[in-house]
């Protein structure tokens, strides 16, 4: 057994990354003359994110801003879980949450893309909110790795730990 790679499936958000992408959206929404007078706003509310706009076309637009600034800090957008916006009093709000980690069934997917079309030799084992790739071949892992690259997830996939 101590001969043997291995490496870990996970899927995470930069913390620091997603402030630095909401603190941008906020900054572009304060200054743009098509959100003045529209009671636009981006702040975290909690674990999530809320928008505020005074019409629901208008907190849409907020969205867009909000998704082009996470997709240039470098988090995709499968990582965001947003609700459909709602009336909430005399204002539009959309609530944005962050995915973190993997969940159960995500899980299952990825051990059972290995099991079905990955090489023989690799062993995938779900550990808590991450899945364990193990193998003797490091060869056979990088292939693994190609293809969950490959593979179509509701999640954005990052590998860590090779050793």
């Amino acid at each position: 057994m101590a001969n043997d790679s291995s490496f870990d499936v996970v899927s995470k958000v930069d913390k620091m990354e997603a402030e630095n992408a909401v603190n941008q959206a906020r900054k572009e929404v304060e200054q743009r003359y098509d959100f003045k007078g529209v009671g636009a706003d981006v702040a975290w509310s909690g674990e999530k994110l809320l928008l505020k706009a005074s019409s629901e076309e208008r907190v849409k637009a907020v969205l867009d801003v909000v998704q082009s600034k996470f997709i240039k800090r470098g988090i995709d957008l499968k990582m965001l879980e947003q609700g459909d916006p709602y009336a909430s009093g005399k204002e539009f709000r959309i609530e944005i949450s962050l995915k973190d980690g993997i969940s159960s069934e995500d899980a299952k997917k990825v051990t059972k893309l290995i099991r079905d079309q990955g090489p023989k030799s690799v062993k995938a084992q779900i550990q808590g909110d991450e899945v364990r790739v193990t193998s003797k071949s490091r060869d056979d892992l990088q292939e693994t790795i190609r293809l969950l690259k490959a593979g179509d997830f509701e999640i954005d996939l990052q590998f860590v730990n090779f050793r």
